[in-house]
């Protein structure tokens, strides 16, 4: 199953985050982008532990923080493309301060090691607790508090007259920004609103047809999106958590600050989050 989710969160959640609606600007034809491949179905169990080893034997990593170039040798002098933030790709063999690796679509080369990671979160909002992994390895997990509103999916901002939608988003996220200085000791800030979220809430009549387009560009950029719309914003896995996994955040997840300095220095921009 861990493995399974891994597949999904990498190739089927945030690799397919942008929507594939005529207009869109496309990636120019020298970068492959990490929200260009097409979302993969999950596959049956049967199939997966007839792959098993093959899984194994290349380990899904992506591209973290900046864009990473491709080269045909282990060397600064063959470069051959770029690959963009959250590209997933398999790693093939590593020596040294290179991997070689193979993209979604069969190109092979080598990249530095140090662009590569395969650490993932994954939040259950039902136990109350953050899972760290390192590809389908569980690494650490911890205790959590959750929001106000600790069951239900986030729709819209939430208030001091609308306590019920301080709640934490559903779905795959990426860590787009850290901050050191937060509020609550360190804090990584997730990439909510989405697309989809601002698709719902262009339908809804709670931001406008700017404002959606502001995140879906956003999006497309890697950046930031707007987080003061009403569909909320400033989501974030941060420190100062009780550890009793109480629910009194507007929509955040809070850790204990020890647990926050473990995961600080594995998590990167672009590192996935599966809040579920």
């Amino acid at each position: 199953m861990r493995t399974i989710g891994w597949l999904l969160l990498l190739i089927g959640g945030l690799a397919g985050g942008l929507s594939s609606a005529a207009g869109q600007p496309s990636a120019p034809p020298d970068t492959i982008r990490g929200d260009a491949v097409a979302p993969s179905p999950a596959p049956a169990s049967g199939d997966l532990a007839g792959q098993g080893g093959a899984l194994e034997a290349t380990p899904l990593f992506y591209v973290a923080e900046d864009a990473a170039t491709l080269h045909n040798r282990s060397g600064l002098n063959a470069p051959v493309t770029r690959l963009a933030m959250r590209t997933p790709v398999r790693r093939l063999s590593c020596e040294a301060d290179w991997c070689r690796v193979r993209t979604d679509g069969g190109t092979t080369g080598y990249v530095a090691a140090d662009a590569l990671s395969n650490v993932w979160i994954r939040v259950s909002k039902r136990k109350r607790r953050v899972y760290v992994y390192r590809g389908a390895e569980l690494a650490h997990a911890f205790e959590a508090d959750m929001a106000y509103n600790a069951f239900a999916d986030k729709k819209r901002n939430g208030g001091k007259t609308r306590p019920d939608h301080w709640r934490t988003p559903e779905g795959t996220f990426y860590v787009v920004h850290k901050n050191p200085q937060s509020e609550f000791y360190k804090a990584l800030v997730l990439n909510y609103p989405k697309v989809e979220d601002a698709r719902r809430g262009l339908d809804a009549g709670l931001i406008s047809r700017a404002q959606y387009e502001a995140i879906r560009q956003a999006q497309q950029e890697h950046r930031m999106p707007p987080m003061g719309t009403d569909l909320g914003g400033w989501i974030e896995i941060h420190g100062d958590g009780t550890g009793d996994a109480t629910a009194w955040t507007q929509g955040c997840v809070a850790i204990r600050n020890g647990a926050m300095d473990v995961i600080w220095e594995q998590v990167r921009v672009g590192t996935p989050v599966l809040i579920e």
